[in-house]
């Protein structure tokens, strides 16, 4: 058994790092540890901007923030958690300047800010197209300032619980040695991410966002909400399912169809905009993203990283040529549920980011409120962790049981389950996607649970110790099938359209 830590924050993206900076500020003692590593977590793929209604444009103010947020979340959202986070943006944008985040500015040196999809003013402060890369290496920067330490390659198992399930620690199996590890703690902060993986190929997210986070606390007691409410971003390049950010058309792009129409608001919220693409697509249309009117100079000033990554996935050059896109899998609202304080069903836990559902996204997040939401809710959270470490009783960890590796190992990998897992990506896709019927959600249901019913007929056919990706992935995979079956569940019981859950009427 290792030292005994104050606070223990799983993930070190921008919400994990936040938190743990801010625990570390309130005097605590703070451990991260993280499956990968720090900068090649998901906020760096955030890239058009962080929202703040900052009063550079006399059309924009916190209510107009507030009333766009509660809009694209279609009646889902808690309008007092929406306020605290849209009335924070503020302090927050100033606090990421004040840090040394790398804004983009106008030429008065006021942080530059452009216009995303479902908002009324340009709120969202950008740092070119890599605002969420810029905010996570430098938030990391201060976390290493400050002296926290990370332990990076610690895939988490489960959560140590006491006899009254209080949460005080976290198993993991550390991947380099193959040892399974234990790390107690008063408090645990779970900022693991989203599970948008699910879909496999068709997400813009990296291969990590698993949901493992979501999955392990699901199965020590805690309650998850909204799991049905996954978006789908309208513009990922059509081949690699490769984010191209929501910038470009915030600067002015176009959606175009093959007969060269544009057929849609551009900026309208992400589930209109990625509908109006499915139904052209269903129509046997290919779709197209056009910035070339935006002029070579003005891309490669502002939206560089959009002409890199078409150039070297699509082999297109969008300064000359139209961007080939389709909608896929980006952005998971569901997740773990939490008070105003970040807390969750389970004493001692907290989660902030992708994993928490802090009820501000609702059914379809605004664009410019995640980046938002992991600043924000992620100083909630290590401030409230490190408090309640401080008053609380230390408490050890009750007899915890087999661990998933002891399970595993008894399996007879009969059945490979990469190939299973891509399956599962293409049947979401098609069945859990973007439109949904209830007869394709039943079917989707009865393929997850007849896989989990064969789950010991998988298994990991690497048997080496050290570095063993084979069964870091197939713990993936089991975490997948926990939280796809409570995807379609939660979809299932939402008989009526909301937002990024969209049933399909009749002729549809």
């Amino acid at each position: 058994m290792s030292k005994k830590y104050d606070v223990l924050v799983i993930g070190a993206g921008g919400a994990g790092l936040t938190a743990a900076l801010n625990a570390k500020m309130s005097g605590a003692e703070v451990l991260v540890i993280t499956k990968e590593y720090p900068t090649r977590s998901q906020t760096c793929m955030a890239q058009g901007g962080i929202n703040a209604a900052l009063g550079n444009v006399s059309e924009d103010s916190v209510e107009a923030h507030i009333a766009n947020t509660l809009k694209s979340a279609h009646g889902e959202a808690d309008e007092e958690a929406v306020r605290f986070m849209c009335n924070e943006a503020i302090n927050a944008v100033e606090w990421l300047d004040s840090i040394g985040v790398c804004f983009s500015r106008t030429k008065d040196a006021k942080i530059a800010q452009r216009t995303l999809g479902g908002a009324s003013a340009p709120r969202a402060c950008y740092a070119q197209d890599y605002t969420g890369l810029k905010i996570l290496h430098t938030i990391y920067d201060r976390v290493l300032e400050a002296g926290i330490e990370i332990k990076n390659e610690k895939y988490l198992l489960k959560l140590l619980q006491n006899r009254d399930q209080r949460v005080c620690g976290a198993e993991v199996l550390d991947i380099r040695t193959g040892e399974i590890e234990s790390y107690e703690a008063n408090a645990v902060v779970l900022a693991s991410g989203g599970y948008s993986r699910v879909y496999d190929k068709n997400s813009t997210n990296s291969t990590a966002s698993t949901g493992d986070g979501i999955a392990v606390a699901l199965r020590a007691g805690a309650k998850l909400i909204d799991m049905e409410f996954v978006q789908f971003h309208p513009t990922a390049l059509k081949n690699s399912s490769i984010l191209i950010s929501e910038s470009a058309r915030g600067e002015g792009g176009y959606l175009l169809n093959s007969k060269g129409e544009r057929f849609t608001n551009e900026l309208a919220p992400r589930d209109e905009v990625s509908r109006a693409i499915n139904d052209e697509i269903n129509k046997g249309e290919n779709i197209f993203l056009d910035i070339r009117h935006l002029g070579e100079e003005f891309i490669d000033e502002g939206l560089p990283q959009e002409r890199k990554l078409a150039k070297l996935y699509e082999n297109i050059d969008p300064v000359h040529e139209l961007i080939p896109i389709r909608p896929v899998a980006h952005y998971t609202m569901g997740g773990i549920e939490v008070d105003n304080k970040s807390q969750t069903s389970l004493e001692g836990l907290y989660a902030c980011g992708e994993c928490a559902n802090h009820r501000v996204h609702g059914a379809n997040r605004l664009g410019g409120n995640s980046l938002l939401e992991i600043v924000v809710f992620g100083k909630e959270a290590g401030i409230n962790a490190a408090q309640f470490a401080k008053n609380s009783t230390p408490t050890a960890p009750g007899l915890q049981g087999d661990s998933l590796i002891q399970k595993v190992k008894k399996y007879k990998n009969r059945m490979n389950f990469y190939t299973t897992r891509e399956f599962i990506g293409t049947l979401f896709y098609k069945n859990v996607g973007i439109v949904r019927r209830e007869d394709e959600l039943q079917y989707a249901l009865t393929e997850i649970q007849n896989i989990k019913q064969d789950i010991e007929q998988y298994g990991v056919s690497d048997k080496a110790k050290v570095y063993n990706t084979n069964l870091v992935e197939f713990l993936e995979f089991v975490n997948i099938l926990d939280v796809a079956e409570t995807i379609v569940t939660a979809a299932l019981k939402r008989k009526i359209s909301c937002g990024a859950h969209y049933m399909a009427k009749e002729g549809e």
